[in-house]
């Protein structure tokens, strides 16, 4: 579940929780096999989960490098994890299965003229989604803040940045902090053999504030799912009666599973 927190208990049926797990996000490995990112603990479990058993089993620790900082997104690959700087110095890592890093790739691609100091603001303010598909090498990352999206084709070597009529996430930056003045943007990215999708809110930060200030708690989630082709170009907008955060796409079945925290059932599942 991507950019909120969940307390998620893994045991088997019938006995008390083999550990408790903060966990930042999901990454299904295989039909009985899930990575989860804990950002508070560093670290990335493997669990072995069991339809038959209704069971999910640790499987083993991966503990990452104190020098990715706090990692709060991830994809896995065949011989590494894929995880965005934090620092703002590069703008992803590859680290492999031990936790520790490889090699750094790429900056962060504002078009502002910023200081050194800032980059940790920076980072906080370009904090990104991430996906890759290992048939067709595409890697693409979509910002929380604004309206980005950047494309890399590992097969290609190329490097595509676009941008939305938001543009680029806004920020002040305060004592080192990053602080939001735009809107709120993308919230989860999936990418497939012919297409990207990415849920978008698109809410200002504005307009949240003046809810809390009128006493009510503003929307939660995106309304929007933006589909691009593996260049960039857009395809397609979804709009939903919803607010979403995290989705899976099956294409052959044109179906969409999604979860929203304003649902007392937070797993939806619909057709595009």
């Amino acid at each position: 579940y991507p950019n909120w927190k969940h307390i998620v208990s893994f045991g088997k049926r019938g006995e008390g929780p083999e550990e408790m797990l903060s966990a930042e996000t999901f990454q299904f490995n295989s039909l009985d096999s899930i990575y989860a990112l804990d950002a508070n603990k560093m670290q990335i479990s493997r669990w072995a989960i069991s339809a038959k058993d209704h069971s999910a089993t640790r499987q083993e620790v991966i503990r990452l490098d104190k020098n990715l900082i706090r990692s709060l997104d991830f994809c896995a690959t065949v011989s590494c994890f894929l995880i965005p700087d934090h620092l703002g110095e590069h703008r992803y890592w590859q680290v492999n299965y031990s936790g520790k890093p490889i090699r750094s790739i790429g900056k962060i691609p504002t078009e502002k003229d910023l200081a050194s100091e800032i980059r940790p603001a920076l980072a906080q303010a370009w904090r990104s989604f991430i996906d890759y598909n290992p048939h067709n090498g595409i890697l693409a990352m979509v910002t929380q803040l604004g309206e980005s999206i950047e494309i890399y084709n590992t097969k290609e070597n190329t490097h595509t940045v676009l941008y939305g009529p938001n543009g680029e996430p806004r920020f002040k930056s305060i004592k080192g902090e990053g602080f939001p003045t735009g809107i709120m943007g993308f919230s989860d990215i999936v990418i497939t053999d012919k297409y990207i999708y990415s849920v978008f809110q698109g809410i200002r930060f504005k307009d949240k504030l003046a809810s809390y200030q009128r006493g009510e708690k503003p929307e939660d989630g995106g309304r929007y799912i933006y589909v691009f082709d593996l260049k960039g170009n857009p395809i397609q907008k979804y709009t939903l009666d919803k607010p979403i955060y995290g989705i899976d796409i099956n294409e052959k079945t044109k179906t969409v599973i999604a979860t929203c925290v304003e649902s007392d059932e937070p797993i939806m599942e619909f057709k595009i």
